[in-house]
């Protein structure tokens, strides 16, 4: 059975898929409301408070400061709901903002839903992903199946070239 059947990656230059979407208080966050102010990254995750979800989100709201003198705003997505999210972010004292898609839409849009065959049954699940949106709304950069190790730190750098790019330097 091929798994990613239902993939459709982003590439660099596309326009970034816009969405309206509530975070942990139930607040909802209009993507369109960055465009022409902030560059983002959203990094998609499979679930709340599972190790490597938690090192990621942890590592991303460390350096939020950096990225926020950058022009750039950080969210975390995942299909958990806003309840989940909040306990998560509560627990690890997380400062990005978290992002609920429950019905997996935006993930969808986005490339990152993954069906996988355990015990006879498929299970819809997320590749852990990360894109880089310029504040144009344009795909800097689409990173599947990332590894959680370092990735704040790498999605940094490539933050930091762009947006010396941008500028001209």
């Amino acid at each position: 059975m091929n798994t990613h059947s239902d993939i459709h990656k982003l590439q660099l230059g596309q326009p970034a898929p816009v969405f309206t979407l509530p975070d942990a208080d139930m607040e909802m966050f209009d993507f369109s409301s960055l465009l022409g102010k902030k560059h983002a990254v959203l990094f998609f995750y499979p679930k709340d408070d599972t190790p490597y979800c938690t090192q990621e989100a942890i590592d991303f709201s460390d350096h939020e400061d950096e990225f926020e003198r950058l022009g750039c705003k950080i969210f975390g997505i995942s299909r958990d709901d806003c309840l989940n999210h909040a306990d998560f972010r509560d627990k690890h004292g997380l400062s990005v903002r978290l992002l609920s898609d429950v019905e997996g839409e935006i993930c969808r849009q986005y490339g990152v839903n993954h069906f996988r065959e355990k015990d006879g049954h498929r299970k819809l699940t997320v590749i852990r992903s990360t894109f880089i949106i310029d504040k144009k709304g344009i795909i800097q950069h689409a990173i599947y199946d990332v590894s959680p190790k370092g990735h704040a730190a790498q999605v940094f750098q490539l933050v930091k070239e762009f947006v010396g790019k941008k500028k001209g330097h």
